[in-house]
Order: C-alpha cells, then structure tokens, then sequence
C-alpha cells in the first residue's frame, strides 16, 4: 500500500468517515456485480454490500458501534428515501383511489399471511417467545419492525435481522414466485413485493418498473403503518404472557 493511501486509510479509520466510507464502497462494489449480471435478482448487490461490510469489520476488529457512528449518516437519509416514494406515487394515484377496496383487502390479507406465517413457523420450530415477537414483524421495514419488537417482548437486533433477511429474500426470489402465480399486472406485482419485503421489494420494483414502485412504495408505507397499529393492539387484546 502507497505511503498516500496508508495515510488516508490512517485518518479515515480513526474518525466517523471510515463507517461511511465502508458502507458507501461496499455498496458500489455490489451495484457494479449487479449492473455486469445486467440486473438479474440473484445479484442483488444488498447481500453483496452486508457481506463485504461484515468481512471487513471481521478482518479489522472494528466492533458495530464503532462502524455505525459513520454509517448513521447513511441511516439517516432512509427518511427522506421514503418521503421521496411519494413523488411516483403522486402520478399513480388515480389509480390507486380507483382500486382502493381491491388495495385494502391485500393489505390486510397480506399483512395476516405474512405475520401469522412467521409465527407460526417460528413456534413449530419449538422458538423461544422472545424470538416469537422478533419475527412477527419481519416484513415490515427494520426501524418499524424494531420498535415494533421491543413493545411486543421481542429483541429488537434480532427483529432488525429478521426484517433485512426476509427483504433481500423477497426481492430476489419475488419474481419467480409471482411468475409461477402468474400475477402479470404491475400493480398487484409491486403491491405484493412492497408488502412482504419492505424497502429492499420496493428498490427491486423501481427497477423493473416505474408503475410497479409506485404500488410497492404504497404497499411498504401502508405495511409499516398497519403494522405499527396493529401488532401492540393485538398484543393487548390477547395479553401475551411474555
């Protein structure tokens, strides 16, 4: 390594930018993988980035806090990514006003397949009840599912994996599963990806389409809300012992 790139390595490992940096060249390095497999579903470059991220901080022993005083920044911007989802959604909402019955019944449909699934699964497996509210809200997007987890009994850094797994998962394997349920229209297309897999279904649908983002996006933030209302309700309703 050149005396110049040691010392840039030097400064940049010793402040907040060196979690930064790392996100941002991981990132990078999977989109490049993703564009050269021309966009192709198993190459999501999400999994790629997680990957490389954690093999560096592996190799380095840099410890997670350490990482996330820089990566927070990166944090930080999901708000306005998700604020931003509005703006296609604006051009579609015509729409959207027209199927809202048709939309209400998949949220709700959706949102029951998708907790109930998990949870059921989960305690076949024999999981413990901590781990049980972890996964309930695995569909929806991770800083809700964590909030959502903590006030039902969950962990919430177990709930935060839970919900990054289940997103890289659904965006990779969403187009074969709709393909054999042959579900051909954009809408009920990027409704179903934005429901069960969050943010990282709804990055996909743009990418594929325009129209089918726009209903993934409404999907995602519908999904988070319902969630949010619906999991500590419910959990006061039944009165879950944990």
């Amino acid at each position: 390594m050149s005396e110049p790139i040691f010392s840039l390595w030097v400064y940049l490992a010793a402040t907040p930018l060196a979690g930064l940096m790392l996100t941002l060249v991981a990132y990078v390095a999977g989109f490049a993988v993703y564009e050269r497999a021309r966009f192709h579903p198993l190459a999501n470059p999400v999994p790629m980035a997680v990957a490389l991220v954690v093999a560096a901080l592996a190799v380095t022993g840099t410890d997670y806090r350490t990482y996330f005083d820089g990566a927070q920044f990166v944090h930080f911007l999901l708000g306005p990514a998700v604020v931003g989802l509005a703006v296609p959604l604006v051009r579609e909402w015509p729409r959207v006003r027209r199927l809202a019955l048709p939309i209400a019944g998949a949220l709700a449909a959706g949102s029951a397949v998708a907790a109930l699934s998990a949870i059921g699964i989960a305690w076949a497996l024999g999981a413990s009840p901590a781990t049980i509210a972890s996964i309930a809200p695995k569909s929806v997007t991770a800083p809700i599912a964590m909030g959502i987890a903590e006030t039902i009994g969950g962990v919430p850094a177990l709930a935060a994996v839970f919900a990054v797994t289940t997103g890289v998962v659904g965006a990779v394997t969403g187009k074969y599963v709709l393909d054999a349920c042959r579900v051909t229209g954009w809408p009920a297309r990027g409704f179903a990806l934005g429901l069960a897999a969050h943010g990282i279904g709804t990055a996909r649908a743009f990418q594929v389409s325009g129209e089918a983002g726009a209903f993934a996006g409404l999907a995602f933030a519908l999904h988070g809300l319902f969630a949010a209302l619906a999991f500590p309700a419910v959990r006061w309703l039944v009165q879950f012992p944990y």
